[in-house]
């Protein structure tokens, strides 16, 4: 008899314990409303939701509609707000999921609404009735729950358009891309050049006739490059190297090709130029022109 006694005490202490760590998380007084548009409040088909089985019927959901879903969450047998509340709708044929948040309040009832807006598009073009679970879930011991509690049945208007969105961006590899550049440029028609180089050889003439005119001496060709001959030589060769250059860039050059050459043409006829100049100021000086 004492033996039965002191054994009481842990006896009640183990069957708290089994029962503290089999409580599970349920819900109760949980009603489904489908309600139209313009119509009045409480108005609409409505169901009783039991946690331990599903609706025999699908729920159908029009374009107009509004699904509401009321529910207290329970924590064993008592009314508990959980740390995670959903309505999870399931697609059959491709096992998409799409869930819901439950607003609960501390007292654990809880609310959602759901429109066709708020459903993807692949619930929408279901032809099937599409599973809806409960899924209600927090901290500690208690085991969540998660069951089928009413198949969906979408309806849509036939006479509005379904606005399918645009595939998302696929990073992937694509086709190989040739490229295809622009043809280098090519010269004028040979007759515009041969056009032009006449009229430069047909104004030779009228050059000369104006040196001849503004007093141009030839006679002092010889003593200029008596004095000079490297600079009045090398500036003259520059000057044809210079028409040489842009003949070649005219022809077969290109910009990479001619700016070097120019360049240094370019420095020879001014070092060569300076020196040419300086003679020819100093036979200005000596009353020689």
């Amino acid at each position: 008899m004492k033996l039965l006694l002191s054994l009481i005490p842990s006896l009640l202490i183990s069957g708290a314990c089994v029962a503290s760590a089999a409580s599970s998380w349920s819900f109760e007084d949980a009603t489904l409303t489908v309600q139209g548009k313009g119509t009045g409040v409480g108005a609409g088909a409505k169901e009783k939701l039991n946690p331990s089985s599903p609706l025999s019927k699908s729920v159908a959901l029009g374009a107009t509609d509004t699904l509401k879903l009321l529910l207290t969450a329970t924590d064993g047998k008592k009314a508990k707000r959980p740390h995670q509340a959903f309505l999870t709708l399931t697609d059959p044929t491709t096992g998409l999921e799409e869930s819901f948040v439950l607003s609960v309040k501390e007292s654990g009832k809880g609310k959602v609404d759901l429109t066709h807006k708020d459903l993807p598009i692949q619930f929408l073009t279901s032809s099937k009735p599409i599973p809806a679970s409960i899924v209600i879930g927090s901290f500690g011991s208690s085991t969540p729950y998660k069951s089928k509690v009413f198949d969906l049945s979408v309806t849509r208007d036939p006479n509005v358009p379904l606005a399918i969105p645009e595939k998302p961006v696929r990073y992937a590899a694509e086709s190989e891309i040739h490229h295809i550049f622009r043809a280098d440029p090519r010269s004028p028609p040979k007759i515009i050049t041969l056009v032009f180089a006449a009229a430069v050889v047909g104004a030779l003439p009228i050059l000369f006739g104006l040196w001849a005119t503004l007093g141009a001496n030839v006679n002092h060709m010889g003593k200029a490059l008596g004095n000079a001959p490297v600079s009045h030589a090398l500036f003259f060769g520059s000057i044809l190297a210079m028409e040489g250059i842009f003949f070649m860039y005219y022809t077969t050059w290109n910009l990479f090709q001619t700016l070097p050459a120019a360049a240094v043409v370019s420095i020879v006829a001014f070092l060569s130029g300076s020196r040419a100049l300086s003679e020819v100021q100093e036979r200005r000086l000596a009353g020689l022109r």
